[in-house]
């Protein structure tokens, strides 16, 4: 058992949860939300003999948010953690507010059995300083893995379409339909046609040999490729009656493939956009080079603000960040030998409400988005809202407290971040994982341990 957590009062902040923005107080006791107490209510009146019980945060002028949740992470433990570990990626996770996390299987040995799943929710429940979970990877040989996995804890299943190694990198027709007639968990894919990057790699290898500039690889993993792939994707999706979920989109002709609607439950198809294709577009290649290498690759300002816009009108579901951290020593390579990916974390938040702040979209959509869709796509469990009886994983942010991100203040172990020397107009300055003050006033607290995330289905 876990020793119970200390109550807190968090007075008077604007709390922003399920579409409004209210002034109130939050009374959390043990791991839970106990009770909320708005400022325009008559429950204001049982808020005073409360200051005398227990610790208080005085949150005027500041907004409480649900914890947000990263439906997808590379924290790289086991096999990879040079890069990063559970505690240093959980660290920064909390250090921006995130309180759940949803990890890749691409580590070593890749995550492809029951077994292999439950030694990373070991070594979680170890280390982690955010509440976990974990996708079980999809392989061209572990239908039967897929078949039994459990619905109450195993987040999702994640396929590669493109941009993966080994039995990982599922392209055969064959082999998708079996995952995708078998899932009985939602179905998480990377989508980019792997037979189109190829031939794109051939015609600039011809072009460049291995001097490839950087501000190629949109070109390489080019538009048609992550079309052919979703477009694929969601007709097998339509025959299997499969619930599809597609990460990381990146283009403005994939969004041709989904419906609008504001609520992921009635959909069986969802996708999400990444921080990274919110924020950049090709024209940063030229500043920052490999350190906006991801696949799929950031590419054109058009698709940016269509990407934008669809977070905004409801066609995509979720925001994630796709955290990969690589050193900058393997960063500092050759295109070809660059590896994709960067760490993103620590600073999801304050972008997201930079560019909020910019009109393009509202504070309460990025919530909406990051807190609570992900808990109703996935079905976790008493997670993703203010409300009482749900677990108190809740954000503290000063929206007019201006942030300089420095080497000095990155805690992912990579130590390194793509926002360096960028001013956020925000400041994430409390965060409460179950009820533990893990981070207050921007410093990390010594709390236990956080907790495996469980989902509650209804058959798919």
């Amino acid at each position: 058992m876990k020793p119970s957590a200390p109550s807190w009062l968090i007075t008077h902040a604007t709390i922003l949860n399920e579409g409004t923005s209210r002034k109130g107080s939050v009374l959390i006791a043990g791991d839970r939300i106990a009770d909320i107490f708005y400022d325009d209510s008559t429950e204001q009146s049982t808020l005073a003999p409360l200051y005398d019980t227990c610790p208080v945060i005085q949150a005027q002028g500041s907004w409480l948010l649900p914890g947000l949740i990263d439906d997808q992470v590379h924290f790289r433990e086991p096999g990879l953690t040079h890069k990063g570990n559970l505690r240093s990626e959980s660290s920064a996770a909390v250090a921006g507010g995130i309180t759940s996390f949803m990890d890749m299987p691409n580590t070593v040995p890749q995550t492809t059995t029951r077994e292999l799943l439950r030694q990373k929710n070991e070594l979680a429940s170890r280390s982690s300083l955010a509440n976990y979970a974990f996708f079980l990877g999809a392989t061209k040989d572990n239908l039967a893995e897929i078949r039994n996995a459990d619905p109450e804890q195993v987040c999702g299943v994640k396929l590669f379409m493109g941009s993966s190694t080994g039995n990982m990198l599922v392209d055969s027709r064959k082999a998708l339909e079996d995952i995708f007639a078998t899932v009985q968990v939602p179905l998480a894919i990377h989508s980019e046609d792997e037979a189109t990057i190829r031939q794109n790699i051939e015609h600039f290898r011809a072009r460049y040999g291995e001097d490839v500039p950087v501000s190629c690889h949109p070109l390489i993993r080019s538009a048609e490729a992550c079309y052919r792939s979703s477009a694929l994707a969601v007709e097998l999706a339509h025959k299997h009656g499969t619930r599809l979920h597609i990460m990381h989109l990146s283009t403005a002709r994939e969004l041709s493939l989904l419906e609008r609607g504001p609520d992921v439950r009635k959909k069986k198809i969802t996708a999400e956009a990444c921080v990274h294709h919110l924020w950049f577009n090709d024209g940063d290649y030229a500043r920052l080079g490999n350190r906006i290498k991801w696949n799929p690759a950031v590419k054109t300002r058009q698709d940016q603000e269509a990407l934008t816009e669809a977070i905004r009108n409801n066609t995509l579901d979720l925001i994630a960040t796709d955290h990969a951290p690589h050193t900058l020593e393997e960063k500092n390579n050759s295109y070809f030998k660059a590896p994709s990916g960067g760490p993103l974390v620590q600073f999801a938040l304050q972008a997201l409400i930079d560019l909020a702040a910019q009109g393009k979209f509202s504070p309460e959509q990025v919530v909406t988005k990051m807190c609570h869709a992900p808990a109703d796509l996935y079905g976790i469990r008493n997670r993703g809202y203010i409300r009482k009886g749900y677990y108190a994983d809740l954000v503290l942010l000063d929206p007019g407290k201006p942030f300089t991100v420095t080497p000095e203040c990155i805690l992912s172990s990579c130590g390194w971040s793509p926002f360096e020397g960028h001013s956020f107009g925000s400041t994430v300055t409390h965060t409460w994982v179950n009820g533990n003050l893990v981070v207050c006033q921007g410093a990390l607290r010594e709390t236990p341990p956080g907790a495996q995330l469980l989902f509650d289905r209804q058959t798919l």
